[in-house]
């Protein structure tokens, strides 16, 4: 099954430290930074050529790469500064495949997104899927042809709740994703939705942060508290939020595996958990583990994602999704600081 991430917090560490301290720290281990951010070139193409681009990704030398199939398209993309490449399968092929798997393809334990560097729809099955349900879901890919394709990912796929640090509800920790606030000044935090599902006031381990405003899981993994207590402090460090390009450079802070990096690797991602389906969801390589639900994915100083769930673990590595953290912002009215 999918694996949500919650667990408890550390008594008495004031909340605005969970996400700064984050900002703060340059792990040895962290993967090569991408000089430059193609993330906003990356977002405005997409949403400007809509299916007649095939994706695209910043690739190993930090040029972004976009996906076509015809000679205007390809004019365009070079006029905005991009890097060309032609591919066998449209966006709109590529779209109509993921569309077909959003329908027919509901097995817990499955996740599918389009991958840009291959081309195709990729169908992850985690170890849970065996025997005959494999094989049910090995039939639904062949139907797609080239366009999609099986691959196993170790460990189970859920969201990572467990009991333990960071932010409480009832016996459930989580992670803080980010602080944000209203226009009028209204402070609040966001975290993940399968967090806020479980209970409706939160606490540091030693004293109440606030209370739920709203929540939103399955279909979307998202929720938010509003601040009731004055004392603590809120800090921030972020002045943006974006939606990064497959391929770059990010990090994850959570409450159980600290500061962690790695890379984005697919976009508008579907994942078949236990508790139901969640689509939307930015997919990498980055590790997480139970307890790290709800934490911020990152890059310097702009804010991406919320930690959704996963398979595998930070021994062995595995692979991460998270809810775009723009979603949330737009649904509930407030902005990073």
């Amino acid at each position: 099954m999918l694996n949500p991430m919650l667990r408890r917090p550390i008594v008495g560490l004031a909340v605005g430290v969970l996400v700064a301290s984050g900002l703060a720290s340059s792990p040895a281990s962290a993967a090569p930074i991408i000089s430059g951010d193609h993330s906003a070139l990356a977002s405005t193409l997409d949403a400007k050529l809509g299916a007649r681009d095939a994706g695209s990704y910043v690739d190993a030398s930090g040029k972004l790469v976009v996906n076509v199939t015809d000679a205007a398209t390809a004019a365009e993309v070079r006029a905005a500064g991009a890097t060309v490449r032609y591919v066998k399968h449209s966006g709109a092929t590529l779209a109509a495949a993921d569309t077909n798997l959003k329908t027919n393809l509901k097995t817990p334990g499955t996740a599918f997104a389009v991958d840009p560097v291959t081309n195709q729809v990729v169908v992850s099955v985690d170890e849970s899927v065996t025997g005959a349900k494999l094989a049910a879901v090995q039939a639904t890919v062949a139907k797609l042809g080239d366009t999609a394709r099986v691959e196993s990912v170790p460990g189970t796929l859920s969201t990572f709740i467990a009991a333990g640090d960071a932010i409480y509800t009832g016996g459930s920790r989580c992670s803080l994703g980010f602080n944000v606030r209203t226009s009028a000044g209204v402070n609040y935090f966001l975290t993940a939705g399968h967090c806020t599902n479980a209970g409706t006031t939160w606490t540091n381990g030693s004293a109440t942060l606030g209370t739920r405003s709203g929540t939103s899981f399955p279909t979307n993994d998202y929720g938010i508290v509003r601040y009731t207590n004055t004392t603590i402090a809120k800090t921030g460090g972020f002045s943006s939020a974006s939606t990064p390009a497959v391929g770059t450079a990010v990090t994850r802070r959570g409450s159980t595996t600290g500061t962690r990096t790695g890379s984005v690797t697919a976009l508008n991602s579907t994942v078949n958990y236990s508790q139901g389906s969640v689509s939307g969801l930015i997919r990498t390589t980055v590790c997480a583990e139970p307890g790290d639900s709800g934490g911020p994915l990152y890059r310097g100083t702009a804010a991406y994602g919320l930690t959704s769930g996963g398979s595998g673990n930070c021994t062995s590595g595995g692979v991460t999704y998270f809810q775009p953290v723009t979603e949330a912002l737009s649904v509930y009215g407030v902005s990073v600081f």
